[in-house]
């Protein structure tokens, strides 16, 4: 069985354990360790786990080389909800043709993250 989980390198855990929680309903299943100053946060959103780890500097790099991507039962009412969690609406949503509604944001490190749902049936 192979397993992959998507680990995000963070100078503010806070701010993106908030972030991810109140956009998306993150629920934090792991602290590590379970006191003082956290080093990795485990946290699952629907069946998926997502992980944050503690960098003083997580540094700065060009382009980003991965981005999540997080189905939503409503792309609009997400994307309305962004700005005020600290995050960049950067565009849409749009209807693609494969059948999804997307739209692109950045957390608040700056991280892309894509919103998807179903293109709703017409």
């Amino acid at each position: 069985m192979s397993t992959i989980q998507p680990v995000i390198l963070t100078a503010d855990q806070d701010v993106l354990l908030d972030f991810y929680t109140k956009l998306f309903g993150a629920e934090e299943i792991f602290r590590e360790p379970a006191e003082g100053p956290t080093f990795y946060l485990g946290l699952r959103i629907g069946d998926t786990d997502l992980g944050l780890v503690a960098r003083t500097n997580p540094g700065t790099g060009a382009a980003p080389r991965i981005l999540l991507s997080i189905g939503v039962d409503d792309v609009e009412e997400t994307l309305g909800r962004v700005a005020a969690l600290g995050g960049t609406v950067r565009s849409g949503p749009n209807d693609m043709p494969w059948g999804q509604r997307v739209a692109h944001i950045l957390d608040p490190d700056g991280n892309p993250v894509n919103l998807t749902q179903p293109v709703p049936a017409r």
